[in-house]
């Protein structure tokens, strides 16, 4: 039996608050090279800025939460402080 990947059933949108990726204090890094497909960086995101065909992220959105990088059980994605200017 083939299981199916649910889709989040939220996407990134500008809120009242404006890009909410401002608010930011770390930034996730992504190696393709390091991934296995699994999608659970995807499947958790709160904000669905993660891109399910090429794991992009959507920085605009992105708020720094780590928790793409706790769900990677292969290290694909790391966090690290966020630049001082953008």
């Amino acid at each position: 039996m083939d299981k199916k990947i649910v889709q989040p059933i939220s996407l990134p949108i500008k809120g009242a608050g404006g890009l909410t990726g401002s608010w930011r204090t770390q930034r996730p890094i992504y190696d393709g090279s390091l991934c296995n497909g699994c999608l659970l960086c995807w499947l958790y995101c709160p904000e669905a800025a993660i891109a399910k065909e090429d794991r992009s992220i959507d920085y605009n959105y992105c708020k720094g939460c780590g928790i793409c990088a706790v769900e990677c059980n292969r290290n694909a994605i790391i966090m690290v402080k966020e630049e001082a200017e953008r």
